[in-house]
């Protein structure tokens, strides 16, 4: 079926939020997204509101939820454990609300710039499990943020996650010189793939990295790119960017 493109609009909320104004809007940037190819929306709303504001959360998922656009996913990622702040319900519950088609789970905090690293789920089985069996009861599809660790991929399995996102940070701040990051990256895809868990990727893939990643490591279902695409697009536009993206993983299959 190839590799899904989720655009990520963090980007596009944070230049609105720089300003008391609509514009640029997040719904419209999903979609010309779609429109240029795109197959899925991620958003990361954050305590804080730095970008993605719930608001926002609502409006892209009634957006998505209109006929013509039934086959595009919606991503919500974000911290299971963000609780209520003012202007934010929490995380769990804005998901709960909104029931996208995937929560992918992250463990930042709110004094993080971005996410940088995956679940360490040595401590943390019991309590994300448990919150994992609840999202999958509303047929939510979870996936946890990772690092290209065996251990851990084997704990995201048996606590019930869906799919693992490899957090590809190192890989791109390498990239090129990146062959001594990318064989973790190949033998964990193998591994997790083993054990039944589907893959995602996300973090600095860009035109030029995006292409070595998802030939090489096996079995990408979705990556997730938004500051790339973004910044992409004030140079080529918006949809001319998500195309370039798009390209890449079509040409995958040839």
């Amino acid at each position: 079926m190839g590799t899904k493109l989720s655009v990520n609009l963090n980007k596009i909320a944070l230049i609105r939020n720089s300003r008391d104004t609509i514009i640029p809007s997040v719904v419209e940037a999903a979609e010309i997204a779609i429109a240029a190819g795109a197959e899925g929306i991620t958003v990361h709303p954050r305590p804080d509101q730095r970008h993605i504001r719930p608001d926002d959360v609502r409006d892209l998922s009634a957006l998505l939820a209109q006929e013509k656009y039934q086959d595009i996913e919606f991503n919500i990622e974000g911290n299971p454990y963000a609780g209520p702040e003012p202007g934010y319900p929490g995380f769990l519950e804005l998901v709960n609300e909104v029931k996208p088609h995937q929560a992918t789970l992250v463990p930042d905090d709110p004094t993080q710039l971005t996410s940088d690293h995956g679940w360490d789920l040595r401590g943390e089985s019991n309590s994300l499990g448990k919150i994992i069996d609840k999202l999958k009861q509303d047929q939510i599809r979870v996936s946890l943020f990772m690092d290209p660790d065996l251990d851990q991929i084997k704990r995201a399995a048996d606590i019930g996650a869906d799919r693992i996102e490899f957090y590809t940070g190192p890989f791109a701040d390498h990239f090129p010189n990146h062959g001594s990051i990318l064989p973790a990256f190949i033998e964990s895809a193998t591994f997790a793939s083993s054990l039944g868990l589907g893959l995602n990727a996300g973090h600095d893939l860009n035109l030029a990295n995006l292409d070595t990643f998802c030939r090489q490591v096996p079995g990408i279902n979705e990556v997730s790119i938004g500051h790339a695409i973004i910044t992409d697009a004030l140079w080529m536009g918006l949809s001319t960017s998500v195309k370039k993206y798009r390209k890449i993983l079509d040409d995958l299959k040839k």
